[in-house]
């Protein structure tokens, strides 16, 4: 989570123009009040946080542990990245724009009390909760981190009015072990809870296959208002905390597959946000640059050169020295793809291999519940 990646990828970006098209706007967000936390988090929890930095032994709340290390500015570092994202939504929600990117966000495992996985206040469920309170009746979440997003389907396992979506490596090999295909929601929600595991291993073509086997259906019958996504870009290859096989060529359609979905089903709303992703150089930077240009309408060939002023840029960095070849730098990438395909052959109905059977496992547990034939591939 080294916050080199977030410049890493803007200066990217940046280099190749991106950000210098005439309908981007930079908004400079305001930091989430103790209000909009204490609406997903505790108060004795945003107490701690506040505190953690004089007791840096721990105080429980799953603080001062290795995922969770405390540090000087926690409380206002987490309550900007959560306040980053609340604006991202409330300016697409308005109608002030269509789509809205924050990089920063994503910290999909934080819970009402307690710190997990990297995440301290959760903003995407603060995000969401600000839209239930302002008249959203139906916001969808899609969460394409290569864990499951377990902080914003908890926080919303019993609200039918979110649609939690994540498709994940299978809980069985991947923390935090959860995000089954059975977790379906529960009350007035069953059938709100979306998972799809899938097998380590999967490539660009094995992700997308399921992901067309299973989302679009299901959202197009939740008709949402707003589609929220948890843009993770850990299940790159090369990550080194997770065994997923996809590459930032699939990264790009994801998103662009994303960015349709919004416009097909949301009348464009749409809020991106980042989240994991451990491969500091060569994909991070890529993948959410590839994000940032599928949210602005100016997808970048796969085949674009790195620029030279960008590489001079990570070597001012001196990352060699600091990470060394174990922590996801070996050599700069040399084009923004990486020359492998994103086809895939749509789900038939058989079962042919693991990857079917864990589509066919996840069909079977949620789709009759949103009104779908689990056995017809049209569905």
């Amino acid at each position: 989570m080294h916050p080199v990646r977030i410049d890493l990828t803007m200066r990217l970006a940046r280099s190749l123009g991106v950000l210098d098209q005439p309908n981007v706007t930079f908004v400079d967000p305001e930091p989430a009040t103790a209000a909009q936390l204490e609406r997903v988090h505790s108060p004795r929890y945003l107490a701690a946080v506040r505190d953690a930095p004089m007791q840096p032994w721990g105080i429980g709340h799953g603080l001062g542990t290795d995922d969770n290390p405390i540090f000087w500015g926690m409380y206002e570092a987490s309550a900007l990245v959560a306040g980053s994202t609340l604006r991202a939504a409330q300016l697409v929600w308005n109608r002030e724009f269509d789509h809205a990117v924050n990089i920063g966000g994503g910290h999909h495992h934080a819970m009402p009390g307690s710190a997990s996985g990297f995440c301290v206040f959760n903003d995407l469920t603060v995000a969401i909760a600000w839209l239930l309170d302002h008249g959203a009746q139906r916001v969808a979440y899609v969460d394409t981190d290569v864990h499951h997003g377990d902080g914003v389907q908890a926080a919303f396992y019993d609200d039918p009015r979110v649609m939690t979506v994540s498709i994940h490596e299978s809980p069985l090999t991947l923390w935090p072990h959860t995000g089954f295909a059975s977790e379906c929601g529960t009350g007035d929600a069953s059938g709100s809870s979306i998972n799809v595991p899938i097998p380590a291993g999967s490539t660009n073509g094995d992700w997308l296959r399921a992901f067309e086997a299973t989302v679009p259906n299901v959202l197009r019958q939740f008709r949402p208002e707003i589609l929220i996504t948890q843009c993770g870009c850990d299940s790159h290859h090369e990550d080194p905390l997770a065994d997923l096989s996809l590459t930032v060529d699939g990264h790009n359609a994801i998103y662009a597959r994303l960015r349709d979905l919004a416009n097909e089903l949301c009348d464009g709303r749409w809020v991106a946000t980042g989240g994991g992703g451990y491969g500091l150089v060569r994909a991070v930077p890529r993948s959410w640059t590839h994000l940032l240009a599928q949210a602005i309408g100016v997808p970048i060939d796969l085949d674009t050169d790195i620029p030279q002023s960008w590489l001079d840029d990570l070597a001012a960095t001196k990352l060699p020295r600091f990470l060394g070849t174990n922590s996801g730098y070996v050599q700069p990438p040399a084009k923004m793809g990486e020359g492998a395909s994103v086809d895939f052959t749509p789900w038939d109905g058989d079962e042919k291999d693991p990857l079917d059977r864990a589509i066919i496992k996840a069909r079977q547990a949620f789709y009759p519940l949103v009104g779908l034939d689990p056995a017809d591939p049209r569905d």
